[in-house]
């Protein structure tokens, strides 16, 4: 028994209503665009072109996974070897930083470095070679998503590495074990099992993407799904094949979170007495090791580098007085602030309710809620945000203007699409804490708001506000839910940015992405904070 009789109506209120909210809100745009299916037109599932799109959505995911994986595991590698050189913390903090940029932002780098006239083409021809790179198209695209998804790969391989018994490096060690003996016996086992889990998130992550396609596609030859449900509702205007896609497009997530659904969590690798990790083969590696760190960390910092040099030189004195770039600044702040509060509010009956459920008289109606709230916190990765913003797009259509809407219907959409994330980190924090402190709150009678204020607040403060950032971040650099509303009368940062880019205002756009990734860092590197304590001891080893 964890709360009193009062919290569990509130909680079981709050589960209901949280509930209601998320499956109409979701269950409104699947309903329009099911009625929409049934409509006139000659779009059909076996239309070359919307063949043509799924295979290329399915190409560039698999390419993109398959290079961010081969090449994530020689650089988790290497820096699970080298454990004491100096730098090595920031290292893997540098890794994290892609994560919390916007798409467009890093998109922008990646021109910066890889573009027509960017660093790696003039070393080309300063080398004498007459075909450059070409940032646009499917080279563009694997470029970006390698560049999101390396180091996210990466981190969960050395995450799993350092894991690993730190008796088992001892006896390889007195057994003179090799480097290809080390990795076969040693390493493989344990990436080889939560290899699967990874390559899937990854899959995902780049099929269901749109900021990347829509910037780097380079026209039509390389267009995924998502891209071509805002192509067939802000140029064609064609719903019937919107909607198409849009179940097409719930098809492939739902195939993919079933196939990641397939592979579990992986086990445990082994038990170990808790000493220091000490690892004896990093002395023979230092120089290939080096090498890989250094390729690894150029290519991960260079697009950044970038960002902030060509955002510098922008000019900030015109910037300043722009009123649209105040008005979208304050659409976006006032946008991201309304989601990241709302996705909270969510996010704790989905959290507590569950465990509501678990105590031996909770009821019928207690026990089904608590069932079906985890399943809806995660139904926007079976429905994406695109596609629930297409059907609100055609069933605001019926009520005329959709820019009046718009505002309120993407502040749920993103509210929604930071949730799965915002439960991952409240989840445990939260079972931690009730575990600790329950049962003595509710002996000495201190429930309600006494309770909030003086055991779960100070205890859930730092993961509550981490959460809060990290949701707001996500809300502030989102571009797919604004791209389909897009309008004049309504713009968000990314929305400014990506038109700043569209009319060939390479300044100007280079000082609002940094400005809106500056804002998205402040917000999400703080949390990183909280690895400090996990990595000092790896570096001392």
């Amino acid at each position: 028994m964890f709360f009193a009789r009062a919290e569990r109506r509130t909680l079981r209120a709050a589960g209901g209503l949280a509930l209601g909210v998320v499956l109409v809100f979701v269950g409104a745009a699947t309903a329009m665009l099911l009625a929409h299916a049934g409509g006139g037109g000659g779009a059909t599932l076996f239309d070359a072109y919307i063949w043509r799109v799924a295979q290329f959505t399915l190409l560039q995911a698999t390419l993109s996974t398959l290079l961010s994986i081969v090449l994530a595991i020689p650089v988790a590698r290497s820096l699970a070897r080298q454990r004491t050189f100096r730098g090595r913390v920031w290292i893997i903090r540098l890794s994290v930083v892609p994560l919390g940029l916007p798409a467009l932002v890093a998109a922008l780098g990646v021109i910066e470095i890889w573009g027509r006239q960017g660093v790696v083409n003039d070393l080309l021809r300063l080398a004498g070679l007459q075909n450059p790179v070409s940032v646009y198209g499917l080279t563009g695209i694997l470029i970006a998503h390698v560049f999101f998804n390396l180091p996210l790969a990466a981190r969960f391989l050395l995450a799993a590495l350092d894991r690993i018994p730190p008796e088992y490096w001892l006896s390889s060690a007195n057994l003179g074990m090799g480097n290809g003996a080390v990795f076969r016996l040693i390493e493989w086992p344990v990436i080889r099992r939560v290899l699967p889990g990874i390559a899937g998130l990854v899959f995902m992550l780049c099929a269901t993407s749109f900021t990347i396609v829509l910037t780097l596609g380079g026209g039509p030859a390389a267009t995924t799904i998502e891209v071509a449900i805002y192509q067939a509702l802000r140029f064609d205007f064609d719903p019937q094949r919107a909607v198409l896609l849009a179940f097409l497009q719930i098809l492939v997530t739902a195939a993919l979170l079933w196939l990641i659904s397939l592979f579990g969590r992986p086990p445990d690798e082994g038990v170990t007495a808790g000493r220091a990790i000490r690892r004896f083969d990093g002395r023979r590696r230092r120089l290939s090791d080096g090498f890989v760190i250094l390729a690894f960390t150029l290519f991960t910092a260079a697009p950044l580098a970038a960002t902030l040099a060509s955002g510098l030189a922008a000019d900030f004195g015109r910037l300043a007085v722009d009123p649209l770039l105040h008005r979208a600044l304050f659409t976006s702040l006032a946008i991201s602030f309304a989601s990241a509060s709302l996705s909270l509010a969510i996010a704790l009956p989905i959290v507590l309710v569950p465990r509501l459920a678990e105590t031996g008289d909770a009821g019928i109606a207690t026990r089904l809620i608590g069932r079906a709230l985890p399943a809806t916190g995660s139904l926007i990765l079976l429905v994406p945000p695109v596609v629930v913003a297409t059907g609100w797009f055609l069933v605001l259509r019926l009520f005329g203007e959709t820019g009046r809407f718009a505002p309120a219907v993407i502040t749920v959409i993103n509210a929604l699409m930071a949730l799965p994330f915002v439960v991952r980190v409240l989840e445990p924090a939260y079972r931690t804490h009730l575990s600790r402190t329950a049962r003595l709150a509710l002996s000495l009678g201190v429930t309600g708001m006494h309770r909030l204020r003086w055991i779960d607040w100070p205890a859930l403060k730092k993961p509550f506000l981490t959460a809060f950032a990290f949701a707001m971040a996500l809300s502030l650099g989102d571009l797919g839910a604004v791209a389909i509303f897009g309008a004049d009368g309504f713009v968000t940062l990314p929305w400014l940015l990506f038109s700043r880019m569209a009319s060939y205002r390479t300044a100007d756009a280079a000082g609002i992405a940094l400005i809106l990734g500056v804002i998205c860092l402040l917000l999400t590197l703080p949390s990183t904070a909280a690895d400090r304590t996990t990595e000092r001891p790896a570096a001392d080893a």
